[in-house]
């Protein structure tokens, strides 16, 4: 597959040819000036240019910073290594593909734009090293090592400051506005989901949908706050506290899930319930369109009369178990509007240009965030990157090719790049694609048009046509995987120099160097690092049940809302899988139902230490926690095909609720029904036919 048909039909739009336009006319001005500083490679102050285009000029400031900062790091670390292990190539190999490897397992474990400093480390280590060693075996060169390496950092400099003058002053297009359009969305389907909650009967699995994918989108937005820093929009230096708030309003995606649950046992246990609940939410809706008051604390604030309607649905249900259920219904809902009222407040102040948040709001933004990360991958994907770099550099060794060099930079860029995928293998098609068609186009100008171009302003001219069209086509997928490597290896092997002079020899072993080189890491990747969907989500399901028994020691309060937002964001990972296995599906969504009831595992844990519970009961209650401790351990090490003893832990609950009758405490006893309700229903997915059922009167074998 080509893609021929899609590139038949793209038509590129006004965007797209202001966002090309500006690309290309920095790309030029960089050449320009590395022309004039005469710099040993020219071509990648223009090619650094393509590499960093964005439509979004924060993005594109943030991204040309740690660039330069990586560049300059990597080039250090070359000329740290260089002179001492030229004479002994074979150790240099395995030196500088160890560099490679602990760059990029320290980039993939990062989660930030800052991951692509460490990247760039890596393989800029390897770009200087190379271009070195290549101008030493050449008799006309006269640069040395140093200059190699002043010169990549220049070159790397040039092309920073002009890209981000450029698209930060020529029709720039603020990041800032995108977010804030994205941050509406996900509050208008939030308030949508919750209305859809109570008009009408939501499975469990759809309910999950619905929510998951307003998590995906909060964590896709988490990562764009970043780039908030480096550009001059509305929302300038905002970056913290728009991450707090994306915090804060993970909290109340566990709230829709909870409500969801406690709904469906509402409509099996009292089908009613549902109707008679529409005027309580209807003065909700009303509540939570109103400005908030910044002068309130969240905690004090609730819909008039919110207490008393509750009470007197409660006391109108029938059976003991649906009451239990509609009190940790009435708590959901007072933490989802206590969730959201937070949520509002902190984007009251963000508007105002404010970033100090109040005393009353505890801030769940950790120093280093709180995101997943998957020490396993990092490492696979570390060694597929070593064994890339060191084949590639023994395979230049032993044959003694003078554009080795290229194949060997090729292969340490294009591991580090997909190493981030699960299966890198369908990108690199497409990239092999573009490749191929770039190729065409070199092949093109070195023999029928650049033999007549000397002078800079004809260059731009010639340049123009191919590479603005292929810069249309990189916001654009899967037509990106065409337009990044057509614009940059165009770029890469026609080797633009000052003099105006033309060798196609040169140029021919560039452009095939520039398809060999990917191959290597395409086969280490394949044998080393790829893995399924399937795979990459039972890891991660992995790691989401030892998140779980992990809460069981957790105490309630920040500590715990920072590990469960830690939850989410692994949750978020999960719903961008393409999994195939329907089971695996289907615990993915148990999953984010489960995170729902991580706070009754610290209930319980709180509720067993009050002294009002009887020694009996604390006793009962810990070994209920480590029977789940038990069962996290084994869904830990088997997600998918799991033998748990449920039955067990039925068991204890039930004797929890027996034993909980002898209760003088009516709040600790409510309180201890609910968590337990939660639990079976939730945790353990029991079904209602099985559901916990509250008797009115206890069990007479089960005393203190």
């Amino acid at each position: 597959m080509l893609l021929t048909k899609q590139l038949l039909a793209f038509r590129p739009d006004r965007t797209d040819l202001i966002f090309a336009s500006k690309t290309f006319f920095a790309g030029m001005v960089a050449l320009y000036i590395a022309f004039r500083l005469d710099l040993p490679y020219p071509m990648w102050a223009i090619g650094t240019v393509f590499i960093l285009a964005n439509p979004y000029s924060g993005m594109v400031s943030s991204k040309a910073l740690y660039r330069l900062m990586g560049t300059f790091f990597g080039a250090a670390m070359a000329l740290l290594m260089l002179p001492h292990l030229i004479n002994t190539p074979w150790l240099f190999t395995l030196i500088i593909a160890a560099w490679v490897a602990f760059c990029l397992y320290i980039s993939l474990l990062d989660r930030t734009p800052r991951s692509y400093m460490f990247m760039l480390a890596g393989y800029t280590c390897v770009m200087v090293v190379t271009n070195a060693i290549n101008n030493m075996s050449s008799t006309t060169s006269t640069y040395t090592m140093f200059d190699i390496a002043l010169g990549r950092v220049l070159e790397i400099s040039v092309a920073v400051i002009v890209t981000s003058v450029v698209f930060s002053s020529i029709f720039p297009l603020h990041i800032g506005t995108a977010i804030q359009k994205r941050l509406q969305k996900a509050f208008d389907e939030t308030q949508s989901v919750f209305i859809r909650l109570f008009n009408e009967k939501q499975s469990s699995r759809s309910a999950a949908d619905l929510i998951s994918a307003i998590n995906r989108d909060t964590n896709d937005i988490h990562g764009l706050a970043v780039h908030l820093s480096y550009e001059k929009g509305h929302l300038k230096g905002m970056t913290k506290p728009l991450q707090e708030l994306l915090h804060q309003f993970s909290l109340v995606f566990v709230n829709l899930i909870a409500m969801s649950q406690r709904l469906t046992q509402l409509d099996e246990l009292e089908p009613q319930i549902r109707q008679q609940l529409q005027p309580i939410i209807q003065n909700i809706l009303v509540f939570l369109k109103q400005k908030p008051d910044i002068t309130i604390p969240s905690i004090q604030v609730l819909p008039e009369n919110f207490h008393e309607d509750f009470q007197i649905l409660i006391e109108q249900t029938h059976s003991r178990h649906a009451q239990i259920v509609l009190e940790s219904l009435k708590m959901d809902i007072r933490h989802f509007i206590q969730n959201i009222y937070t949520v509002k407040f902190i984007w009251e102040l963000i508007q105002k240009g404010e970033r100090k948040l109040p005393d009353f709001i505890t801030p769940l933004t950790t120093h280093y965030p709180s995101l997943h990360r998957d020490h396993g991958v990092a490492v696979r994907g570390g060694l597929a990157a070593f064994f890339s770099v060191a084949i590639a550099f023994a395979i230049w060794i032993y044959s003694g090719w003078q554009y080795g060099y290229m194949m060997a930079q090729m292969a340490a860029v294009v591991a580090c790049i997909l190493t981030a995928l699960d299966n890198p293998i369908p990108t690199l098609k497409v990239f092999m694609r573009g490749t191929l068609y770039a190729t065409l186009i070199v092949f093109v100008y070195l023999f029928f048009i650049l033999p007549d171009v000397k002078e800079f302003w004809q260059l731009a001219i010639v340049l123009a046509p191919v590479m603005i069209y292929s810069v249309c086509l990189i916001p654009h997928p899967p037509l990106t995987g065409l337009g990044l490597p057509i614009s940059i290896n165009v770029i890469m092997a026609l080797n633009l120099q000052n003099h105006y002079q033309i060798s196609p020899i040169p140029s021919i072993d560039a452009a095939i160097a520039g398809l060999i080189g990917p191959i290597i890491p395409v086969l280490a990747l394949y044998y080393i690092r790829a893995m399924s969907p399937d795979i990459t989500a039972q890891r991660l399901l992995s790691a989401h049940y030892r998140a779980m028994y992990e809460t069981l020691d957790l105490p309630f309060g920040s500590q715990l809302k920072i590990h469960v937002r830690g939850m989410l964001d692994r949750l978020g990972l999960l719903s961008n899988k393409m999994v195939q296995d329907q089971q695996v599906k289907i615990q993915i969504n148990e999953a984010l139902i489960e995170t729902s009831a991580a706070i009754d595992l610290t209930r319980l844990q709180e509720l067993a230490q009050h002294q009002d519970i009887p020694f009996a009961l604390h006793e009962e209650i810990q070994h209920l926690r480590q029977k789940l401790f038990q069962a996290f351990q084994q869904l830990e090490k088997n997600p998918i095909h799991h033998h748990v003893d449920t039955q067990a832990i039925f068991q204890s609950l039930d004797r929890i609720r027996d034993l909980s009758f002898l209760l003088q405490n009516q709040d600790i006893q409510h309180r201890l029904w609910m968590s337990i309700n939660n639990v079976r229903y939730s945790i353990c997915h029991a079904s209602m036919q099985a559901h916990l059922q509250i008797q009115a009167t206890p069990h007479r074998e089960n005393t203190v």
